[in-house]
């Protein structure tokens, strides 16, 4: 039988996160610039970098594959992230995503599912979840985004879920009838932009809240809802939305640490 031991997750920064799981060693969205910078996420859009990396990618280790939600804008991969990739011997992403990175960069249609293998530990079985990263008919201007649901033996309560930069809809809302989930860890922020008013380009804290409902998770894990401009929900938002949700949502949130290696059930 193959022995299998809790996750730990390590919030690096937005939407980064180091998960180290019986043996791997796995990174989502790397982003580690300073920061101050502005970056141009096309069409009139832009943001400011105002929080750095807990670890600068410098001290992060061997990495064994990295999970890129998508590559085309700079708060879910910079430029630090893009050299980091060309290191990896396997990034897993979208199909547009992959061709323009080439190097390693395996791409992931929605439902589509992969291994990761190695004859040391047990394997991960990988699939891509959807996402839309933006309002209905958005996706030929946003592009393309998946998220990730992660499952290997011994998991107690379901699958490891990185949803990606998504706002809710109804094929996000399909995952939970499709793959039982034990953690998620929610890209939040409810991103707006002055050019485009009212539009969401992410999740926001109430949607969060009614996607829990119908997940059921053991635990909930915010990230990327801070560090940057364009996020209009920060941490004391998404407080409030769960404080205000049913017990068996509003006690499966829990926050990361920034920079500290956090135990996991799974």
């Amino acid at each position: 039988m193959t022995t299998t031991e809790p996750p730990r997750i390590t919030h690096i920064g937005g939407p980064t996160t180091l998960i180290e799981a019986n043996g791997w060693r796995l990174l989502t969205d790397p982003t580690f610039d300073p920061p101050g910078r502005r970056y141009t996420f096309g069409w009139g859009t832009s943001s400011a970098k105002t929080t750095g990396p807990a670890i600068p990618a410098t001290d992060l280790g061997p990495i064994d594959a990295v999970l890129l939600s998508h590559d085309h804008h700079g708060d879910n991969l910079d430029d630090t992230g893009r050299t980091l990739v060309t290191t990896v011997g396997t990034v897993l992403t979208t199909v547009p995503g992959a061709r323009r990175l080439h190097h390693h960069a395996q791409g992931l249609r929605p439902w589509q599912t992969t291994r990761l293998t190695h004859p040391d530990r047990p394997a991960i079985e990988v699939t891509a979840t959807p996402c839309r990263h933006g309002p209905p008919l958005s996706g030929p201007i946003v592009g393309d985004v998946i998220g990730f649901a992660l499952r290997w033996e011994g998991q107690r309560h379901g699958a490891l879920w990185i949803t990606g930069d998504t706002v809710l809809t109804r094929r996000v809302r399909q995952v939970p009838t499709r793959i039982p989930i034990g953690t998620v860890l929610l890209h939040l922020g409810g991103v707006r932009f002055p050019v485009t008013g009212p539009l969401r380009y992410s999740m926001t804290a109430r949607q969060a809240v009614r996607l829990c409902a119908a997940l059921r998770p053991h635990t909930t894990i915010p990230v990327h809802y801070e560090g940057w401009q364009h996020f209009q929900e920060p941490r004391d938002v998404i407080e409030r939305a769960f404080a205000d949700a049913p017990p068996a949502v509003r006690d499966t949130l829990r926050w990361l640490p920034p920079g500290e290696p956090t135990t996991v059930t799974v």
